[in-house]
């Protein structure tokens, strides 16, 4: 892999002039705690733009997408770090999120195909940046869905009853339509540190506590989560942590990656993040008919409080299916090239349904102040709320309480080319200082 130009330890110069006086003096010291700045982030949004249509920046290597490449150098500057780490710098600190030795679960939408699954483009620069880690990542990267039936890893899937598609070709949604899931995981990577689980063979197998072998779902009150074997051998639980034979460990990371789109009319409407919770929990364990849609907003509320909070939610906006769940035909979406990403799952899909979605069509019934809409994000809320206990800077999560509220939100904006032109003039600078010196 090429030298990340951005990656070198920060001098004071770098973090002036990129982090600001303030987080500076906070960070001056590796195994400082208490990062002021830092630590009143929960509400953040971070939105990128502009995106290249051919994302992958060659001169950092063929997996580094300029889309997730910005976002994850435009939160360092905002004192958010991606990786755990002794070492200071725009990516890494002691408080980052993801750690050398974490199980990190990317959780996709693979239930569809075409633009109605998430960008596996996007989930490939994703994973890319796992892998450098700065310490050198030993743990494992699981891309894993749940689609009730109906999911596929390979983006072949059929499509519903009510939504089919004209065949079981393999339709990605990426600028190659062959790099499905499964692609990233057996081609483009081939490292026994990534691998997928398509979880849809175990949703009907139920669980004890005491079973750490089976793979299968577990009943949490009135949710469910699952427990499964990892092809690196590591067993995941996920409400516990990973297995290891005697207790559970806490490197455990979940990663949200929807897709951005329409649902249904008088369901939920539409799919961000909250409902993407809906691929991971087991809809054949009695709770279905509540779900749709009276409990959508209970549900997607506690398995975020009392399951597992991601550490990062990323809502893939490259395209957004305004018209279709299934993103297809391509007439019924638009090529947006933007993500958006927060650790508020609440705020990030009010945000982006008003701002990116609505404007598409100025469909009501994908503004979020619709009754349709508000009525299950503000449950989300209240659920996450009254739960609470999700503030826990060791494990990643800075998030307090979740809001709808856009005057508590703060919106961080940045255009991809910005980012790239950055890139482009810190080579060239280094490529100047280390010049050898010509005397004559």
């Amino acid at each position: 892999m090429k030298q990340d130009p951005f990656f070198h330890p920060l001098s004071r110069r770098d973090f002036l002039r990129w982090t600001g006086k303030g987080f500076l003096l906070s960070a001056l010291n590796p195994f400082s705690r208490s990062f002021p700045e830092r630590l009143s982030m929960g509400n953040d949004l971070f939105w990128v733009k502009d995106i290249p249509r051919l994302p992958f920046i060659e001169k950092l290597g063929p997996n580094h997408h300029a889309g997730v490449d910005c976002l994850l150098h435009f939160m360092g500057e905002k004192g958010l770090t991606w990786y755990r780490s002794d070492k200071i710098s725009l990516l890494s600190g002691p408080l980052g999120l993801i750690g050398p030795e974490d199980v990190v679960l990317i959780k996709v939408n693979a239930q569809w195909k075409y633009r109605g699954c998430t960008n596996s483009d996007l989930v490939r620069g994703l994973v890319q940046r796992i892998l450098d880690h700065p310490d050198g990542f030993t743990g494992e990267v699981v891309i894993f869905e749940n689609g009730q039936g109906r999911g596929s890893l390979n983006c072949d899937t059929i499509g519903g009853r009510n939504n089919p598609y004209p065949d079981y070709s393999i339709r990605a949604n990426a600028e190659e339509k062959s790099h499905s899931f499964l692609h990233l995981v057996d081609s483009v990577f081939n490292d026994p540190r990534v691998s997928s689980y398509l979880l849809d063979p175990i949703r009907s197998i139920f669980i004890g506590s005491a079973d750490h072998t089976t793979d299968g779902y577990r009943i949490y009150q009135d949710v469910s989560y699952p427990c499964f074997t990892t092809a690196g051998g590591r067993r995941v639980e996920l409400r516990d942590g990973v297995w290891n034979g005697k207790v559970h460990d806490d490197k455990l990371k979940l990663i949200n990656v929807p897709v951005l789109k329409h649902h249904d009319i008088n369901g939920s409407e539409i799919t961000a993040s909250l409902k993407h919770f809906y691929g991971i929990l087991s809809m054949s364990d009695g709770q279905s008919r509540f779900r749709h849609y009276k409990g959508l907003g209970q549900t997607c509320g506690k398995m975020v409080a009392s399951i597992k909070t991601p550490v990062l939610n990323i809502l893939d906006c490259i395209w957004v299916s305004h018209r279709n769940i299934r993103g297809y035909p391509a007439e019924d979406t638009m090529r947006a090239d933007q993500i958006i990403a927060s650790q508020d799952p609440v705020a990030l899909d009010y945000w982006a349904a008003k701002h990116i979605l609505y404007p598409i069509d100025r469909n009501e019934r994908h503004h979020p102040d619709f009754p349709g809409i508000d009525y299950w994000l503000s449950e989300a809320s209240d659920a996450i709320n009254t739960i609470g206990n999700l503030y826990d800077p060791d494990h990643g999560i800075f998030l307090t309480n979740t809001t709808k509220n856009e005057g508590e939100m703060t919106v961080h904006e940045r255009s991809a080319p910005r980012f790239l032109r950055h890139v482009r003039e810190e080579m060239i600078q280094e490529r100047r200082e280390r010049r050898p010196l010509i005397i004559k």
